[in-house]
């Protein structure tokens, strides 16, 4: 609210906001100190806001009523609070209790449950402009008894609001999750979904060395929200990764296990001369194909089926594109698949795998540490791999001037070239 008033008023360029933890007044919050006057606010509203604003940010009036005039008494009161939080710390961290880091961690999967449920059930869509949980749980044929719990929990962590008995999607929620949004990404989170089934083998598979899900990963309810999860994340990258490779000298181009075809309609939008072929499972082409066809790329884009770990990948390509595949593949497989791409190249033809990519000891970055487990739980043998695992497999294949290209963002490039 605070923010939004900065805005309305035109101040956004004078003033930033920024939270903070306890300021030792907590009996009088909510508190706000105004720098560089150092002026403290407390037992502020939502009806103080437009004021505050209005007379001291923008009038360099201090709100006289909300101010803490009285120094001595202030810095008491601080004192004193903050000496009782310390003592308590100290008696917890005696009692060998759990940290509130920790314990917020390893409670974390139940938020993240909540909104999963949500979109499951397409919830925010049948929320639309405000409904009752009775409402809501006819639309989803849901009960209105658990409909209702599961309203307030949303509502609880901010992603619904409720007045009287009708709920209402916030702004974040009606534009990432809602049906009628153009930036909805439901169908891309339902992939997260399925994870969880995944993660929840996560013990057996540590046990047994490889995943133990009987989910199959076939069939449109879960290629449908795969390759838009692919998408979306693809979206974000295709600038960063056509510029750091370069497209000028592209004419034949080999999108392997291509998905969506993100990259190669964005090769093809950046060198009008390229032409490139989807390498995919015949299950994903039709979706291919229809972002294809929706580019306006349809004559230089073109979509094959095959099973990149076994058939042929062709010839004569100036450029092999590896987006997102080596992590789901073993180290034998991956090495298989390199030599295949190294000769599908022509002479001067360059290969470029996208992943993510660990540093040597393999526990950093986090982001790829944490989904070499994720493919643990979902694959028989892929995993994350380090740059030097990579230089390794491409070197053996025969590839020269190999170097790792950082990226913004958790995926980064391997890139190397056939002469």
């Amino acid at each position: 609210m605070l923010r939004q008033e900065i805005l309305a008023r035109g101040l956004m360029d004078e003033v930033q906001v920024t939270t903070c933890g306890s300021l030792g007044l907590c009996e009088h919050g909510p508190n706000m100190v105004v720098y560089p006057e150092g002026v403290w606010y407390s037992g502020v509203t939502p009806e103080d806001v437009a004021e505050i604003v209005r007379s001291h940010f923008q009038n360099g009036v201090p709100v006289a009523r909300l101010t803490r005039t009285d120094a001595v008494a202030l810095r008491a009161e601080i004192v004193t609070n903050r000496d009782r939080m310390l003592a308590a710390r100290r008696a917890r961290e005696a009692s060998g209790a759990l940290p509130d880091e920790w314990n917020d961690r390893i409670r974390a999967f139940q938020e993240s449950r909540v909104i999963l449920t949500a979109l499951e059930l397409d919830l925010f869509t049948a929320i639309g402009d405000g409904a009752t949980a009775s409402a809501a749980a006819g639309r989803m044929k849901t009960a209105a008894r658990s409909t209702e719990t599961l309203l307030n929990a949303l509502a609880a962590i901010g992603l619904l609001s409720k007045d009287q008995d009708t709920f209402r999607n916030t702004a974040a929620a009606q534009r990432y999750f809602a049906g009628s949004s153009p930036d909805n990404a439901r169908m891309a989170l339902l992939h997260t979904a399925h994870l969880w089934t995944r993660w929840s083998t996560l013990t057996d598979a540590v046990r047994a060395g490889t995943s133990v899900a009987t989910r199959p990963t076939t069939g449109d309810d879960w290629t449908e929200p795969f390759i838009a999860a692919m998408h979306r994340n693809a979206a974000e990258r295709t600038p960063h990764v056509v510029q750091a490779v370069g497209a000028k000298d592209v004419r034949r181009m080999l999108d392997v296990g291509g998905g969506s075809g993100a990259y190669s309609i964005a090769f093809a939008r950046a060198e009008p001369l390229l032409r490139s072929d989807i390498l995919d499972l015949p299950a994903v082409l039709p979706i291919a194909q229809r972002h294809i066809d929706q580019a306006g790329v349809a004559d230089r884009v073109s979509v094959r089926p095959g099973d990149l770990r076994s058939d042929p990948l062709g010839s004569g390509y100036d450029l092999v594109f590896i987006s997102a595949i080596c992590h789901m593949l073993s180290p034998e497989e991956n090495a298989d698949l390199l030599r295949r791409a190294y000769a599908a190249l022509a002479a001067a033809g360059r290969i470029v795998v996208q992943d993510f990519i660990l540093r040597p000891d393999k526990t950093a970055p986090k982001f790829a540490a944490l989904f070499a487990l994720n493919m643990l739980v979902g694959t028989s043998g892929g995993s994350s791999y380090s740059d030097a695992e990579y230089t390794a497999w491409l070197s053996a294949a025969g590839f020269q001037n190999i170097r790792h290209v950082q990226l913004p963002g958790p995926a980064s490039l391997m890139i190397a070239s056939r002469g």
